[in-house]
């Protein structure tokens, strides 16, 4: 698809913009108020490996004797007295066979008279296990929000916890962070946007755009969760990646059409320029990112899918919203996008002419000194890196809420006052190879070989049906997500299972094991992934191999160094009292949308960066020249761009659940330093140490990259020769 075909859209969008306003208005909002049913729709769930051997045990135990372990656990504590109170347990008694059967599948007490190890030594606290009813975590869900409220009990006080009530609270507190973070970041970011237009008009336009592109996510979000498991926390990543996008992607088209217009083009003109080239490379950095986001699908976890599934749908309509609402808009308002003004418009020939200013003169002082520059950037990211070397990962647990949320704090105390029954145990599951039931003396056998594994410290019957038996092995640690505890899965794996049985390990170390396997085995290719389309795309683009080379080295120092430092903060816990977090391994579905988004980012003003140096280049600068013009051109453009997008992602690191706000000072540290150290001193400081030799392609690749017609060179500037070359898309409108 050559330039010329972008042009030619620019005309096309221009010579029927008001045909396409109202197309595209129409269709977004249809699909924003239809897709507002997503909420319905979303799950909780997602975060094992359905083909995994825990999974795998998991579903045998199921299948065998039940639900196990409890949806929800709560713990009662008396006002007064003991829970061995007559009168407590009468009260609590009623309201525990008053719920609903529709809600409950089974209800296992201390108050039941027989099972004494639910109640704490000094009869201070009790326990009731509850058992909900559905097939799959939504279900579960939404029978947990029916009888939440009918749990409490006169004169007792009552803490719920569990898996049931632990994505409750996420999922509640994550819908009201999403609505905060918009609410606080929607008028500064518009308010930021006026002081880098200098105008309300333009200003509104990239805001418009955003809200466009994260209400038509809903709408193919919605249609996804029709046919397959789609995370509550894919909206949140829609509407972070829509918005931000959105905003980036109107800022680089409107700032472009403002250029035109001050060159002294026409209105038409103006429009297909600004398509044929800030379009051009909006389609380049929101390809780029959508592919960095479908390597999300290359995992079998469900929580990645639905990640990709929103990021995919936010980027591709922001793209798309800018590409034709946004050229259309441009084309309606023509000058008249810089009414309301609140300063003054840089001159013509300040905006058009020679590269000048500060832009200019930072990238000639980092190129007269490449050296003194590159050096001390590089030493400083390897520091920021280096806690990379250390780091752990882990899944999705209470610590992911505040202290002073009350799901977590029932989850913690159930692990202080009832350690067995926290789920934090292995489950070990010996299944017959015959289709029955293992015998009861294979079984203590195998129990007494478990309990010498190390890291063990007890092994107890957790009940046999069908074709399986099931042990329950208890840690000696109390965190189920160390590398003791990962080290005592792999050692109860390890051993021989007893003659015509099948030996299966699960539980939430072996899930956690199980999630972090199916991830590494799969990441190569997903870095084969985002690598072979970053260097196929660029190359296509720019017709040289050594700058796709150079974006991917530039793109992994600024993600390491963003990990390294995320590392340093989250999980070693420095500053976690400032940014009201409890230290905790890192929760690895996090961390791969993390490096796919900011690998996306990277590309993303490379891109843009290069586009300007490539469009000088071949207009005949020579190499310090256009380098020094791409500098110029976009240095503030980016440099704008980064920092809304800071305020837009940002945003969410005051958000409640941790995983946002990891997401959220992941986000302000990588584009911290990716749009300033990195892009506007230590890539003009390499272009020079590299000389001419970055423009070079062998001959047939090059020859090659001619043939596809996506070079530069073809960008179209005049408007006569864009008129031959596409009569019949060039309508005059008066």
């Amino acid at each position: 698809m050559r330039t010329i075909v972008f042009a030619s859209w620019g005309s096309l969008a221009y010579r029927f913009r008001w045909t396409v306003l109202t197309v595209i208005v129409t269709a977004v909002v249809a699909s924003g108020v239809w897709g507002l049913g997503v909420f319905g729709q979303l799950t909780e769930g997602g975060y094992e490996d359905p083909g995994s051997e825990s999974s795998r045990a998991a579903t045998a135990v199921a299948d065998a004797l039940g639900a196990q372990g409890g949806d929800v656990l709560v713990v009662h504590i008396p006002d007064s007295g003991s829970v061995d109170d007559p009168a407590v347990a009468e009260r609590i008694t009623t309201v525990l066979r008053s719920l609903p059967a529709g809600q409950v599948d089974t209800v296992a007490s201390y108050f039941g008279g027989n099972a004494p190890q639910l109640a704490t030594p000094d009869r201070t606290r009790a326990l009731t296990v509850i058992n909900l009813a559905g097939d799959d975590a939504n279900a579960k869900l939404t029978a947990y929000r029916e009888i939440k409220d009918d749990l409490d009990v006169a004169g007792v006080r009552t803490e719920i916890g569990g898996a049931a009530a632990l994505q409750d609270s996420t999922s509640q507190r994550s819908k009201t962070d999403l609505t905060r973070a918009e609410a606080v970041s929607m008028p500064i970011v518009l308010v930021l946007l006026v002081v880098i237009f200098g105008s309300v008009v333009a200003a509104l336009l990239p805001v418009l755009v955003g809200g466009m592109a994260v209400l038509g996510s809903l709408g193919v979000l919605h249609l996804i969760a029709l046919n397959t498991e789609v995370n509550s926390f894919a909206v949140n990543v829609a509407s972070l990646l829509g918005l931000g996008m959105a905003i980036d992607y109107g800022l680089f088209m409107v700032g472009r059409f403002r250029e035109e217009l001050a060159a002294g083009r026409p209105r038409r003109a103006a429009v297909r320029n600004t398509v044929a080239t800030a379009g051009r490379t909006v389609v380049f950095s929101a390809t780029l990112l959508i592919i960095a986001l479908a390597g999300l699908l290359l995992f079998p976890q469900g929580f990645l899918k639905s990640l990709s599934y929103g990021g995919m749908a936010a980027v591709a309509l922001a793209a798309f919203v800018s590409l034709t609402l946004l050229p259309a808009l441009l084309g309606i308002l023509g000058s008249r996008i810089d009414k309301l003004s609140v300063r003054r418009r840089r001159p013509a020939s300040q905006v058009a002419g020679p590269a000048t200013g500060g832009w200019a003169r930072l990238a000639r002082f980092t190129m007269r000194r490449p050296v003194l520059v590159v050096l001390p950037i590089l030493a400083g990211l390897l520091v920021l890196a280096a806690p990379i070397s250390q780091v752990q990962f882990g899944e999705v647990d209470e610590r992911v809420l505040p202290r002073s949320d009350p799901a977590r704090q029932a989850i913690e105390t159930v692990k202080d006052e009832f350690p067995a029954m926290s789920g934090n145990g292995v489950q070990v599951v010996l299944r017959g190879a015959a289709g029955g039931t293992p015998d009861q003396a294979t079984v203590q056998r195998f129990a007494a070989e478990v309990g010498e594994v190390t890291g063990v410290e007890a092994v107890t019957p957790a009940g046999a049906g069908k074709d399986v038996a099931v042990l329950t092995a208890t840690l000696t640690g109390t965190d189920p997500l160390t590398d003791e505890a990962r080290d005592t899965v792999a050692g109860i794996r390890a051993l021989d299972p007893p003659a015509d049985t099948e030996l299966l390990v699960g539980g939430t170390t072996a899930r956690n094991v199980d999630s972090l396997d199916a991830t590494a085995a799969q990441l190569p290719w997903m870095v084969l992934l985002l690598v072979g389309a970053t260097f196929v795309l660029m190359f296509l683009a720019f017709g040289s191999v050594l700058l796709p080379i150079k974006a991917v080295l530039m793109s992994v120092l600024s993600l390491s160094a963003t990990f390294g430092t995320l590392v340093w903060l989250f999980q070693e816990g420095h500053g976690a009292d400032l940014l009201g977090v409890t230290p905790a391994p890192l929760e690895v579905g996090i961390v791969v949308l993390m490096a796919a988004v900011v690998f996306g980012l990277s590309t993303d003003y490379e891109v843009f960066l290069l586009s300007r140096m490539v469009e000088a280049r071949a207009h005949g600068a020579a190499t310090v020249d256009a380098v020094t013009t791409g500098l110029a051109r976009t240095g503030r453009v980016i440099t704008a761009a980064a920092l809304l997008l800071i305020v837009v992602t940002g945003a969410f690191a005051f958000a409640t659940v941790a995983m946002m706000r990891f997401i959220g000072v992941g986000m302000i540290i990588a584009l911290i330093l990716d749009a300033t150290v990195v892009r506007m001193l230590l890539v003009p400081a390499v272009m020079r140490l590299i000389g001419d030799a970055v423009w070079w392609a062998p001959g047939p690749l090059r020859r090659l990259q001619q043939r596809a017609g996506l070079q530069e060179t073809d960008a179209i500037h005049d408007d006569e020769a864009a008129e031959e070359r596409a009569p019949e898309l060039a309508g005059r409108v008066s």
